[in-house]
C-alpha cells in the first residue's frame, strides 16, 4: 500500500527512457499523467498492460493524457521491450530504485507462493496541476487503460 494520498502533489523525479532521453514528471504539467509502475519487462502481465496502453494510446492522447511506464529494468531492456511491442510512450528506467521507493511501490510481494522484493503493479493518475487524482493498487492489466479513461472523464 502506498503512503501517498489523493490530492497531494505527485513527487517530482527525472529518469531516462528507453532511448536515454530524460523525462521529468513536472515537464508534463498541463496534461493528465498516467504513471504506471510495473515489475519487469517482457513478463506476461507487464506485456499485457503495456500493450493495452499501446492499443488505447490514441484515446488517451485525445483526453490530453501522457503515459509513463516505470520499472527498475535498464534502458537497454526497456528499448528491447518497447521495440518488440511497438510501444509509443516512454518507459522509464529506475535502476537505482529511487522513484519506486519515493512512490512506495517497492517492497515485499508474493509471486508463485514465494515472498520476494520488487516493484508492485501500482498506477497513479495525476491531474494537469500535478496533484494525484487516483491511486490504482489493484491493477488488472487487461482493463487498466479503460479504467483510467473512465476516471479522467469523471474525476
Amino acid at each position: 500500500m502506498t503512503s501517498l494520498t489523493i490530492g497531494t502533489l505527485a513527487p517530482d523525479f527525472t529518469l531516462p527512457d528507453q532511448n536515454g532521453a530524460s523525462h521529468t514528471l513536472s515537464q508534463y504539467r498541463g496534461h493528465w499523467v498516467v504513471l504506471y509502475f510495473y515489475p519487469k519487462d517482457m513478463t506476461p502481465g507487464c506485456t499485457t498492460e503495456a500493450c493495452t496502453f499501446r492499443d488505447n494510446f490514441d484515446a488517451l492522447q485525445k483526453v490530453n493524457a501522457v503515459v509513463l511506464g516505470v520499472s527498475t529494468d535498464s534502458v537497454s531492456s526497456h528499448q528491447r521491450f518497447a521495440n518488440k511491442h511497438a510501444l509509443p510512450f516512454p518507459l522509464l528506467a529506475d535502476v537505482e530504485k529511487t522513484v519506486v521507493k519515493l512512490y512506495t511501490v517497492w517492497g515485499a510481494k508474493k509471486f508463485l507462493g514465494r515472498e520476494l522484493f520488487g516493484t508492485k503493479r501500482v498506477s497513479f493518475l495525476i491531474r494537469p496541476d500535478g496533484r494525484i487524482a487516483k491511486i490504482y493498487e489493484q491493477v488488472k492489466p487487461q482493463s487498466h487503460p479503460d479504467e483510467v479513461l473512465y476516471d479522467i472523464a469523471t474525476v
